[in-house]
Formats: C-alpha cells, structure tokens, sequence
C-alpha cells in the first residue's frame, strides 16, 4: 500500500537530528572547520527542509526511536519500542481502566492496572519524558521560525502539535515544566512549573490564538493538523475542566463540538475506522497518529496495539499479521456493557473462542475475552503492505466522540445545544452499531450513566477510557470496581491520587521548581 499523505518516514527522521545541532549553533559564534557538519545556516535551505523538521514533531507521536525500527532510541531509560508516544498514550488511558489488562510482567507494567504505580515507574517516567520530548521538537521548529513568515503553517501546525503534548501532560500529570521557544535551548536552568490552571490556561490561549490561521478540516495533507486537531483539544479540555480547573465550561464544550459536527460526518461501517486503509475515513477521523507498513516501523504504535492484542486461538493472519503477542484483551466488565456477544451491536468486537471470561490468571492471555477492534488489512480484505508493521492509521480523534461529547455537555447544563439533537446525534451512532434503529433511545433514556456506558462501547481502545472515568468519578474510589483493579480479582477500592501519575522522582531530584500534587 502507498498511502498518498504526509509520510513520517526514516528519511525525514535522520534528516531532523540537526534539532540538536541548530541549537547549539544558534548560541556559539563559531565556524565549523568541516564543511559537511550539518548546520541551521546549511540546511535550513528551502521550504523541503523546514518541512522534514516538522515531520520530526509528527514522527515523534509514533516512532520510539532516531533510526530503523526503534533505534538510537529517543528516551534512555526504556527500550525504544516501549517508549513510543502511542505506545505510552495506550497503556496509560487503558490499562489502569477496566478496558484493558495486559499479560505480560515486563518491569513495572503491571502497576498501571493494580493502580500501585509509584514515582519510580519507569513506564510512567517514559510518558512523561515523551510528552517533554515531543514539546521540546515543536519549541525548536517553533523557534526556528518566528522570524520567518513563509512558514508560518509550519509553525503554526507545531503549535497545535505542542498544545496537544501539553493537554497530555494537564490530563496525566496534572502539572509540569513549562518550556517554550522563548527559553534557550541547552542553556542550563531550571524550568519553572506550570500548574493544572496554568496549563489549561496555556493550552485554551494558544488554540484560540491560532485556530483561525489553521487550514480548514481536510484542506491540508493527510495525517497532518487543522482546525480540527484545534477544535478536538479544546472541545474535550473544556469537558473535563470540572476536573482540571473546577469550573465548568460545558457552553465551550458545545461550541467546538458543534464546529466538528458541522465539518465532519459519520463513516457508514464502523469497523471500517480501525482498518489498514482507515486513512480513508477524513469523513469522520479528524487527526490520526500515521503508520505506514514500510516507512513507520516500529515496535510500539499501531505495532504493539495491533500485535499485543491478537492470541490464545486467534488467527493472526485474519488480522494481517505475521503472529501475535498475546498481550492485551478486556475484563468482564466491560464485556457485560454489550448486549451480548454475538455481535447484535457491531461495535462489539470480541473475540471468545478459546478465552475465558473471567480472568483467574492475569498472566494467562486466554483469561479475559480478547478484542479484535484493529487489524492491518483493508475494507476490501488486502492485507496490509507488511506483515509486521501496520499501515492502519490510529484515530486520536473521530466525530463520533464529539456527538458524545456534545449529548454530555448538554446534560451537564452547557448551551448552544439541545437534548432532542443529543439523541439525535447518538442515535447514529446507534443505527450505525445495530444497523437499524431497534436500538434507538428517547430523551427519557438519555443519562450520564448511558453516555458513560455509550462511550465504552463507541471509543475502547482509543485512548479516551482512563479520562472518562475520572470525569464520572469513577476511576479511583469504590464507587465502581471492576475485575483487578488496586490488584485484588474482584476489584477493590484505590487511592484518589491515581487520578493522576506523578513526576517521576528523577525529574524532582534534578529541578527544585518542580513538586508532585498531594499523596507522591
């Protein structure tokens, strides 16, 4: 398959290692005695090659690593396919949530279901050191820029990329440096802290700031940000602002959902979404992390979500890949959101043959029902252009989330939005799940408990679950349990403070601006 989009291929990666040269230069009155060490002044030369450093801010969502297949990893401390953005972004929203359990005992994995994770986490510190990362490549093109106004698209795509790191790091850590390009790279000081208000305040300025200078949704090449990416991360960030502020934005909520709803409509067949020529779909997937089977490899992103999910009797084959990992599958709670297991509401994607629906053994891959959600093969049935590495895209945002979104919003009091359209928009969801409206609701039906329950069902897998049930209140505490969680088999009570991952202490040692929030 040779996708026609912007490709975040190895090329563009080696080529954007003069990020760390670029920085140096800008501070030293010096001349390279070597006329081939690439520099700013010799290879910044055009547009091209501006452009291969912004592929760096998007590579850097999928690829763990400088060269082939995670290698010259970016992050030290991890194995460079455990540590790729998506890698990362999966294991923390699903796994402490009962969307997810993971079989496999690698190093700390296993604290992010039990909800025991502490400041040592290695898993925990990757994240946070990626999310740093990823800002600090789009500081540098930033940088790179400001005094150039032919590229400002460029720029203005790292900022949209860069706020979306620092929502990341507002929903997961609740606070974090704050860096921008205003501050010398390489100069040795101590980044201050930005608090939850800060970075909200931060990540709502800047979009709003930009939003109108972005290209409109689907105007600009696949794979790469618009209006939409902005709209998305204002529209959810406001949702949870109860949570990240303690103020309520739920109108705002509404108004940036109603300008996706109004420039994105529904793919007909859902499964259609998850698929190894998903990048069909800018119907309704708004922003997409890209893979592509020959030019993204890596043993993180879609990789690891499509491989770590495939076991026990599974054929590998009929997710188009050459063998699976025997990681990942799902509790029975989230099984029993379904009506049944036979497929009456198409979005559930369960696989029981051989699988156990209780998990006696959280080791044993065969203990918990398994979900076949992504594949690596097409809508035709082609498999996709390599059987390790998947050319399925991953849908970071999609329509679908902001007809819930909006429904949500509505409820909670917000306005610019009606109940009657809130049924309305989940009703296509519904049709589109059931394939008839036998499973349709009336206002009556329409609660925060379904529209819980209907998130689940429409968005598993896709990095949304752990913020949701925050948001319900329903993550940490008792209010509700499902199988292992706090590390017990029927589920049990956790701390408040796993609402939120801590900074690791590494990173507290070194900066003395730098706290975690109550209870690390």
């Amino acid at each position: 398959m040779n996708k026609k989009y912007y490709k975040t291929n190895y090329i563009l990666i080696a080529f954007a290692l003069i990020f760390a040269l670029v920085s140096c230069t800008d501070d030293l009155d010096t001349t390279p005695l070597d006329e081939d060490i690439k520099t700013g002044d010799n290879v910044l030369t055009d547009a091209e090659s501006y452009k291969q450093l912004l592929a760096k801010c998007y590579a850097g969502l999928i690829l763990g690593g400088q060269t082939a297949v995670d290698s010259d990893q970016d992050i030290s401390s991890i194995n460079g396919g455990f540590s790729s953005y998506l890698r990362l972004l999966w294991n923390h929203q699903e796994l402490p949530t009962d969307e997810a359990i993971c079989a496999w005992n690698d190093g700390n994995l296993r604290d992010l279901h039990d909800q025991d994770w502490n400041s040592s986490n290695e898993f925990v510190t990757a994240m946070y050191y990626r999310i740093n990362l990823q800002i600090a490549y789009c500081n540098n093109l930033i940088k790179l820029t400001t005094d150039k106004p032919e590229y400002a698209d460029f720029r203005n795509e790292a900022r949209v990329l860069r706020a979306l790191s620092y929502y990341h790091m507002l929903d997961m850590f609740g606070r974090g440096p704050f860096v921008t390009e205003e501050d010398e790279v390489g100069s040795f000081f101590f980044p201050e802290m930005a608090t939850q208000k800060q970075l909200f305040d931060y990540v709502e300025t800047e979009l709003t700031t930009i939003e109108n200078d972005l290209m409109d949704p689907g105007t600009n090449e696949y794979g790469r940000a618009d209006k939409g990416l902005a709209w998305a991360i204002l529209a959810k960030m406001y949702l949870n602002a109860e949570v990240y502020i303690n103020t309520p934005k739920y109108t705002e909520a509404i108004t940036y959902s109603n300008k996706i709803i109004d420039s994105y409509s529904l793919e007909a067949d859902y499964e259609n979404l998850f698929l190894a020529d998903n990048h069909l779909r800018t119907n309704e997937i708004i922003f997409p992390i890209t893979s592509d089977g020959n030019n993204t490899q890596t043993w993180g992103g879609m990789t690891f979500i499509i491989h770590s999910t495939v076991g026990g009797d599974m054929p590998a084959s009929e997710s188009g890949i050459d063998g699976g990992w025997g990681g990942n599958r799902t509790t029975s709670s989230f099984v029993s959101l379904f009506p049944d297991v036979d497929g009456t509401d198409k979005r559930g994607l369960i696989w029981t043959e051989g699988q156990n629906l209780e998990i006696a053994d959280i080791f044993n891959f065969r203990d918990g029902y398994a979900l076949r959600k992504f594949k690596n093969v097409t809508s035709t049935g082609a498999v996709g252009s390599n059987l390790s590495f998947p050319d399925t895209d991953f849908p970071l945002y999609r329509l679908a989330d902001f007809y819930l979104v909006y429904a949500e919003a509505v409820l909670l009091g917000g306005t610019g939005g009606t109940k009657t359209a809130a049924v309305d928009y989940i009703n296509e969801l519904r049709v589109r799940a059931y394939g008839n409206t036998s499973a349709n609701i009336t206002e009556a039906d329409l609660t925060l408990d379904f529209i819980l329950d209907e998130r689940a069902r429409e968005l598993y897998w896709e990095c949304h679950r752990r913020t949701d049930l925050i948001r319900f209140g329903k993550l940490t505490g008792g209010t509700y349990n499902w199988p292992w969680k706090g590390a017990v088999a029927e589920g049990k009570s956790t701390d408040a403070k796993y609402n939120v991952f801590p900074i690791p202490s590494s990173d507290i040692n070194a900066n003395p601006n730098l706290s975690n929030i109550s209870g690390y």
